[in-house]
C-alpha cells in the first residue's frame, strides 16, 4: 500500500522498520541459497580432488614401475612438467580454503622441489624441437602415436593450448598455429574441456594473421564471432582484415593492368627468373642435412663404398689381452673412418658408471672458442658428469681397455665424461677438436688438441638419438654395449673437418653415453706424424 511505501522511506530502527525487515528476509534467503551453493561447491571440490587423486594414483603406479621408460616418451615428460608446475598449483588453490592443513603444509614444503615456469617452457620447447626435427604433425604427438613408445599418452585440449600459448609467448606463431589448431580440432571432435572455442580461435586467428595469411585469419575470426558476436577484439580484427584484403585486391588489380600495358615484358622477366644454376639446389643448409640424417634420410653411402666396409675379429695388433679373445669390430664409415666395437662394455660396468654419475650430473658445457672457458649453450642440451679412477678402480680398467684397443696413450686424455640425453636432448653440429681460429681451446690442459674421440653407447634408444656427420652424410645409431671411435686429426696434426658431428634429439627413450677425448701429447711414437696435411 501507499502507507507501507511511505513507512519504508522513513529511517526507523530495524525492528520497527517493516521494509528493512522484509529486506533482511530476502537477504537471509539469499544467504541460504549461497550456503547451499557453497555446500555444492565443496562437494564438487572434493569430487574434483578425488578424481584427481584417483587419476594420479593410477598414473604414478604405472610410471614408477619403469620411470626411465615412462619419461622416455616426450609427451609424458612435458605433461609431468605441466602437472607439477601448473596443475598442482591449481589444486593447491582449490584446496587452500579447506581444513586440510597437513596436505597444504606438505605441498608447500614440496613446492621448493617443483619445476619452474622456465622448466615447463623448456619441456614445451623440447616437444616443438622434436616436432620439427622428425617432421611430426601435432595430431601424431597429441595422440601419442610415436615410434617405439611403451607408455602411450594422450594430450588434452588444455595441453595443446598450453603448448600453443608457450609458443605464442616466444613469438613463435608457426607453432602457435599448429597447437591451437590441434586444440580446436579436439574441441570440434567433442572432447570435454574447461576451455572454450572462442579463446582458442582468438589465438589461432592472430597467429595466422602474423604469418601473413589474412584470408584464413578472417575465416577463423568470422567463426569466432558466430560463437561470440560481442567479442570486441574480433569485431575490430574483422574490419581490419577486410580492409587489408580489399587493399591487396586493389593492388593486385593495379598490377594486372600494369602488366597488360607492358605486354610481353613481364613474360620475358619470368623466363629469366627460372634460369637458375642446378648447383643452387644441391647446396642444402647444414641444419636441414642434420635433421634429414636424424630421420634416417640423406645417408650418402654408395653400394660400392658399402661393399668395402667389413666386420672382423680384432686383436689390436696382437695385443696379449686380445689374441685369444679378440673383440668384434665393424666399419661404420670410410671417410672419415669410423669404427664400432661390439660388446665392448658389460651391463655391470654400464650400470656402475650410471650409478656413479647420477648424483654428479650437471648441465653439460662447451668450451668457449674465444676464452676457452667452459659454459652452457642452447645447442647442447644434456647433463654430464666426469669420472676418474679415484671414483672407482673400474674406470681405470675401462681407460686401459680404450688404450689397448686404440693403441693411444690415456695419461693425457680427458676424464671419462658421462652424458645423459633425456627427451629432446641434443648436441647440434660441432667439432671435437680445436680449430686454428681457437688457439686457446685446450691451453689450460697443456696436452695439445683432441686427436681422437671414443664414444660408448650405454643404452638403446627407442627413437632418435643418432650420432650424425652432416658434411659426409653419415649416421651412427645407438646400440647398447658398443663404442665408436674416430680420429679428429690427420696424422699431420691438421684437423679433419669431415668429423663435424651432432647428437640428434632423443624422440622416445633415454640416451646414456660416455666418451673419452684423447689428446695429442704422448702419441708421438704411437701415431707418428704424416708427411702431408691430409695424411
Amino acid at each position: 500500500s501507499i502507507w507501507s511505501l511511505v513507512i519504508c522511506m522513513i529511517q526507523l530502527p530495524i525492528l520497527s522498520n517493516l521494509c528493512q525487515m522484509t529486506d533482511l528476509l530476502y537477504t537471509e534467503k539469499d544467504l541460504v541459497t549461497s550456503l547451499k551453493d557453497y555446500i555444492k561447491a565443496e562437494e564438487s571440490k572434493l569430487e574434483q580432488v578425488k578424481r584427481w587423486a584417483d587419476k594420479l594414483d593410477s598414473l604414478t603406479a604405472t610410471a614408477t614401475q619403469d620411470p626411465e621408460g615412462f619419461l622416455g616418451h616426450p609427451v609424458n615428460a612435458f605433461k609431468l612438467m605441466k602437472r607439477l608446475n601448473t596443475e598442482w598449483g591449481n589444486l593447491e588453490s582449490l584446496v587452500l580454503s579447506d581444513t586440510t592443513d597437513g596436505f597444504i603444509s606438505n605441498l608447500t614444503i614440496q613446492r621448493q622441489h617443483f619445476p619452474t615456469d622456465e622448466d615447463q617452457t623448456g619441456a614445451a620447447k623440447a616437444l616443438l624441437r622434436l616436432q620439427d626435427t622428425y617432421r611430426l604433425d601435432a595430431n601424431t604427438i597429441s595422440t601419442g602415436n610415436l615410434p617405439g613408445v611403451k607408455h602411450k599418452s594422450h594430450m588434452t585440449v588444455e595441453d595443446c593450448y598450453e603448448l600453443g600459448k608457450i609458443a605464442y609467448s616466444e613469438v613463435d606463431y608457426y607453432h602457435t598455429e599448429l597447437w591451437m589448431a590441434q586444440a580446436l580440432k579436439q574441441l570440434d571432435d567433442g572432447e570435454e574441456s574447461t576451455l572454450d572455442k572462442v579463446t582458442v580461435l582468438d589465438y589461432l586467428s592472430y597467429a595466422i594473421y602474423q604469418q601473413g595469411e589474412i584470408e584464413r585469419a578472417l575465416e577463423y575470426t568470422k567463426r569466432l564471432l558466430e560463437l561470440d558476436p560481442e567479442h570486441q577484439r574480433a569485431k575490430g580484427n574483422l574490419k581490419y582484415f577486410e580492409f587489408q584484403l580489399e587493399k591487396q585486391k586493389k593492388a593486385a588489380d593495379a598490377e594486372t593492368e600494369k602488366q597488360k600495358e607492358q605486354g610481353t615484358t613481364n613474360t620475358t622477366e619470368k623466363k629469366k627468373v627460372k634460369k637458375r644454376s642446378p648447383k643452387t639446389f644441391s647446396l642444402i643448409p647444414e641444419r636441414k642435412k642434420y635433421e634429414m640424417l636424424c630421420r634416417g634420410e640423406g645417408i650418402r653411402m654408395t653400394p660400392r663404398r658399402q661393399s668395402r666396409l667389413f666386420c672382423r675379429y680384432y686383436d689390436s695388433n696382437r695385443n696379449p689381452k686380445y689374441v685369444l679373445g679378440p673383440v668384434k669390430q665393424q666399419d661404420e664409415w670410410d671417410r672419415p673412418y669410423i669404427v664400432r666395437y661390439l660388446d665392448i662394455i658389460s651391463d655391470a660396468e654400464m650400470e656402475r658408471i650410471k650409478q656413479l654419475a647420477k648424483p654428479r650430473l650437471r648441465r653439460a658445457t662447451i668450451s668457449n672458442p674465444v676464452t676457452g672457458v667452459l659454459e652452457t649453450a642452447s645447442y647442447r642440451i644434456s647433463k654430464s658428469a666426469w669420472l676418474t679412477g679415484y671414483d672407482d678402480p673400474m674406470i681405470d680398467t675401462i681407460n686401459q681397455r680404450i688404450e689397448d684397443l686404440t693403441g693411444l696413450e690415456m695419461d693425457t686424455a680427458e676424464e671419462l665424461q658421462i652424458a645423459n640425453y633425456g627427451v629432446g636432448g641434443q648436441y647440434e653440429p660441432h667439432f671435437d677438436f680445436g680449430r686454428k681460429d681457437e688457439p686457446d681451446a685446450f691451453k689450460e690442459l697443456g696436452t695439445g688438441n683432441r686427436i681422437a674421440t671414443w664414444l660408448f653407447y650405454m643404452s638403446n634408444v627407442s627413437a632418435g638419438g643418432a650420432t650424425v656427420f652432416p658434411d659426409v652424410g653419415a649416421a651412427v645409431w645407438p646400440q647398447k654395449g658398443t663404442a665408436v671411435f674416430w680420429y679428429n686429426l690427420f696424422a699431420s696434426g691438421e684437423g679433419d673437418y669431415s668429423t663435424r658431428h651432432a647428437a640428434c634429439p632423443v624422440l622416445v627413450g633415454n640416451k646414456w653415453v660416455s666418451n673419452k677425448w684423447i689428446h695429442e701429447r704422448g702419441q708421438e711414437w704411437r701415431r707418428p706424424c704424416g708427411l702431408s696435411e691430409a695424411e
